[in-house]
């Protein structure tokens, strides 16, 4: 039998958030409506709030502008390459861009891995959590975010690196 997946939705700017964790509470995914690969809530899964009250928390304080580091339990699986990926992300700090060709140099990849690099920021399970909305085009164009243009747009306004628009 395997272990029970825990998950709860959390209101944010985004939409209602999907938020899954293991029993031992770390966080597995977080999923916005529309997400490419997202995930959506699944029957056999437990919907219980509980375990998800400091990541509400911390989520909320993010979007009122008042947190710039989450400091939550994270699990995810994946390839190697793609875990060194995603512990380049979550080194590129609040406020700041990168380029998929910088992730590529931090982890010691050849620039034509670039594509694989995008690939996996794309495979990433932890919208907002673990920050993929900062990587940009080396040329400084927004490409693409699996949550949306639009909502990486909205989360590089709040972290001050794009201008507010009225």
């Amino acid at each position: 039998m395997t272990d029970p997946t825990y998950a709860t939705h959390v209101p944010s700017p985004l939409g209602p958030l999907l938020l899954t964790a293991g029993p031992d509470g770390a966080l597995t995914s977080l999923s916005v409506p529309g997400q490419k690969n997202g995930r959506e809530m699944r029957a056999d899964w437990r919907e219980d709030p509980g375990p998800f009250r400091e990541a509400a928390e911390q989520l909320a304080a993010y979007f009122a502008g008042e947190l710039k580091e989450f400091r939550l339990p994270l699990r995810t699986e994946g390839t190697a390459f793609r875990t060194r990926v995603w512990a380049a992300l979550d080194d590129v700090p609040y406020g700041a861009t990168t380029s998929y060709g910088e992730i590529a140099a931090r982890i010691g990849a050849p620039r034509a891995a670039v594509r694989a690099v995008g690939g996996a920021i794309g495979a990433n399970p932890l919208l907002v959590l673990r920050p993929c909305h900062r990587v940009i085009g080396a040329d400084g164009s927004l490409t693409g975010y699996a949550g949306g243009l639009e909502r990486k747009v909205r989360l590089l306004t709040l972290e001050g690196c794009l201008p507010h628009t009225p």
